[in-house]
């Protein structure tokens, strides 16, 4: 399998805090969406800065479509397209002025693929940016990101913000990007509904560590959360669960393979299982490892 991104052990630790990125890991193939999520001071902007060399890191390898990225591979760079949750576009600038500034940065920079995205998403050309909202600044950004032949997106919350009508435009705007097979995503996001929609896979980071990597098909349709007393948690074996977590009186057992689970155990409450339902069990709950 060939892959986009590949990020293999990293680490990067900062002085008079506790909190480090613990032997981060995971792959990106060719063609794919990877959803990246966790709570608030999980890791994840940390790790997407490392990855992309804006702070550095201390240890642990970084490889685009197989190849380190250095200060002098500005190629690499030309492949990436990026989106942070805040932008920082000088304000007294119009996307038109922007425009011209952008040409010069990017070789495969394509003038009338950016200006069809600023119609496409009513942008205006000749307002100044410190006029715009956040949602038409993230817009913004992400025709910008979509405009110079970018093969892979790394996206900090790029839907952050957005109405729910533009979210869709721009979610089938990504479904459409990664039907060309050489290109991929990655894509932060607390709006997991989103990540249901398009990402093909999910990546779950806790306190700077990887805690899951998954099929988002299988943690939808293979997963499950099982409801019981402590009397029927404690039949169970830990090799049959994932995680559980105390509510009361009751036990929520994350399940990996619910249908053989609900063989074994016909009586107990077997429920379907969502993005936003896991992320809990998998960080506050209990783990088997």
């Amino acid at each position: 399998m060939e892959y986009s991104l590949k990020v293999e052990n990293l680490c990067k630790a900062y002085k008079n805090t506790d909190f480090k990125l613990d032997n981060v890991t995971f792959s990106i193939p060719k063609g794919s969406i990877m959803g990246f999520v966790g709570k608030n001071g999980a890791g994840k902007s940390t790790t997407i800065n490392s990855i992309l060399n804006i702070i550095k890191k201390d240890s642990g390898v970084v490889k685009f479509f197989g190849c380190d990225m250095t200060n002098d591979t500005t190629s690499i760079r030309e492949d990436i397209g990026v989106v942070f949750d805040a932008a920082n576009f000088h304000e007294e600038l119009t996307a038109k002025k922007l425009e011209k500034v952008l040409r010069d940065i990017y070789i495969n920079w394509d003038k009338e693929l950016f200006f069809s995205y600023l119609e496409k998403f009513k942008i205006p050309s000749d307002k100044k940016i410190k006029t715009f909202s956040r949602g038409m600044t993230m817009k913004l950004s992400i025709s910008i990101a979509l405009s110079h032949k970018a093969r892979l997106l790394i996206l900090d919350e790029a839907t952050a913000g957005l109405d729910p009508v533009v979210r869709e435009e721009i979610l089938d705007l990504f479904l459409d990007f990664v039907e060309d097979e050489n290109n991929s995503i990655l894509i932060s996001s607390h709006i997991s509904s989103d990540l249901e929609k398009i990402a093909d896979y999910i990546t779950v980071i806790d306190d700077g560590k990887i805690i899951l990597t998954e099929s988002k098909d299988t943690l939808i349709y293979d997963y499950g959360i099982a409801r019981m007393k402590q009397k029927d948690f404690d039949k169970l074996q830990k090799s049959e669960y994932v995680s559980y977590r105390q509510r009361g009186l009751q036990i929520d057992v994350l399940i990996s393979d619910k249908i053989s689970f609900s063989k074994k155990y016909p009586n107990v409450i077997l429920d379907e299982t969502s993005i936003d339902e896991i992320l809990p069990l998998i960080t506050k709950g209990e783990q088997t490892k």
